[in-house]
């Protein structure tokens, strides 16, 4: 569900990555503000049974989310509404400009995006490993080290087998539970394996340099029918 929201946003990896972290963060007291977040509203419901939340406490968190949602809008619509009439009378006034304004608005922040997420791809663009190569460097008994950099939420479910578990979050304070002697596969299960490619970075900057991330995450190992 997250992919497919997220599919429509500029930043698709880390609008997965920030919904589930936000959860992870603030557990049941991200209800009270989930409807005013299109990504983390549609999982809410989901992350709260996978984190363990009983039925009682998500109905308690979940009307109170509504209401402070309901009244938000309806507060500003009161408070406002003076207002409104007023920009609404000089949007007629200002016939097609005013639309051209607005267009003209979206068009540049769009614009800004676009160029900050080629920028950051290109940051990204490290080598990867795909999961038949990982797959066979394991069956060879290479001295290899598996990290999942999933969220916790995320790493509770199927892994690659003997994967050692540090979230993305951890990583700058647990790096050194590492080895530097041997090769590093990083693996997670976000768009562009951008929190690999991260954490790639990341442990680059900390002396590990034999590190890629695994090519379409968790999920091309599971494609493959492989233990987990």
């Amino acid at each position: 569900m997250l992919r497919f929201i997220c599919r429509v946003a500029l930043e698709p990896d880390s609008c997965v990555r920030r919904t589930e972290t936000t959860y992870q963060k603030y557990g049941s007291r991200s209800l009270l503000v989930a409807k005013f977040v299109p990504g983390l509203n549609a999982v809410a419901a989901p992350l709260s049974a996978m984190s363990g939340l009983t039925f009682g406490r998500f109905v308690l968190f979940d009307t109170l989310g509504a209401l402070i949602w309901i009244c938000s809008f309806v507060g500003l619509g009161y408070i406002f509404s003076g207002q409104l009439d007023k920009v609404a009378d000089y949007a007629a006034r200002m016939g097609s400009g005013a639309a051209v304004l607005v267009a003209g608005l979206l068009a540049a922040w769009i614009g800004w995006k676009f160029v900050q997420r080629r920028r950051f791809l290109k940051k990204l663009a490290v080598a990867r490993i795909t999961a038949t190569e990982l797959r066979a460097m394991l069956e060879t008994g290479e001295q290899i080290v598996v990290v999942d950099v999933r969220t916790a939420v995320e790493s509770q479910a199927d892994s690659v087998p003997g994967a050692l578990r540090i979230p993305l979050e951890d990583l700058e304070a647990r790096h050194g539970e590492i080895p530097r002697d041997r090769d590093i596969v990083l693996f997670c299960s976000c768009p562009n394996e951008a929190s690999s490619a991260r954490a790639a970075l990341l442990l680059r900057r900390r002396g590990i340099v034999r590190v890629r991330p695994l090519y379409g995450g968790v999920d091309a190992w599971r494609a493959l029918r492989w233990p987990v």
